[in-house]
């Protein structure tokens, strides 16, 4: 007699595609400040279960998920960092985060290098210049200033130095490392959150605590400390001479 192994496997699948259409439909209100998050919100027990009873398929969804919403740059991601934050508690969803968007941001770059070159030319062509000359004097610390600087898309960043000269492995690198400061922060205050109703409330400024202030005004100094101490680094020793 056959083995009825189908069952378990239709309910993994099924269980699988819920969370991706949840969080398909989580990310597309990230972005459309005309929807609410009410309707995600009234399933966070569900949510809360779901986890529990598949931690390695959820989290592998929620992982493929984010780098699939920064590889296709879709603006909001500080949203959903703070959803996992949420949903993962810190160490896990900083380790998400962190990798997740890197790869994303990977993804976005090879993209626009190799298949949306003229696009993106077309779109920002006429800051290129400008990053060049930077990358050239700056090197790949001007990669890492750019990542610190929560004012700047990160999407845009990715797109325009898929233009540049720049290597695969140095993004890559520099961007993991850069990011790294502002997912900590994201992360940690969505770790903090009490519910989702918070994100759904039509001022999502309310979430902006001062806390949450001074910790990105803390991010957006480390460039110029960094600076300091590479040029510090730099200046040649003077020996005394008899």
């Amino acid at each position: 007699m056959p083995q009825n192994n189908s069952l378990p496997t239709r309910r993994k699948k099924l269980v699988v595609a819920a969370l991706l259409c949840i969080l398909f439909a989580f990310t597309w209100y990230s972005v459309n400040e005309h929807v609410q998050f009410e309707a995600l919100a009234n399933q966070e027990h569900w949510l809360r279960g779901l986890l529990e009873s598949n931690p390695v398929t959820v989290s592998a969804c929620v992982f493929l998920i984010y780098v699939a919403a920064t590889g296709l740059s879709i603006p909001g991601a500080w949203i959903f960092s703070l959803f996992i934050g949420w949903y993962l508690g810190f160490t896990r969803g900083l380790l998400m985060v962190s990798f997740a968007s890197t790869a994303g941001a990977t993804l976005a770059f090879l993209s626009s290098r190799y298949l949306l070159r003229e696009v993106v030319t077309k779109r920002f062509g006429d800051r290129l210049d400008s990053i060049n000359q930077r990358l050239q004097q700056d090197g790949v610390f001007y990669l890492f200033t750019l990542r610190l600087i929560p004012a700047i898309p990160f999407f845009m960043i990715n797109l325009l130095m898929g233009l540049t000269p720049l290597s695969v492995r140095k993004f890559w690198l520099v961007s993991q490392i850069g990011m790294l400061p502002g997912t900590i922060v994201y992360v940690y205050f969505g770790s903090n959150l009490p519910n989702l109703k918070v994100l759904g409330e039509p001022n999502q400024l309310s979430i902006v605590t001062p806390e949450l202030l001074l910790g990105f005004i803390g991010i957006g100094g480390l460039p110029w400390i960094a600076k300091l101490i590479i040029r510090s680094l730099k200046k040649p020793s003077h020996t005394i001479q008899d």
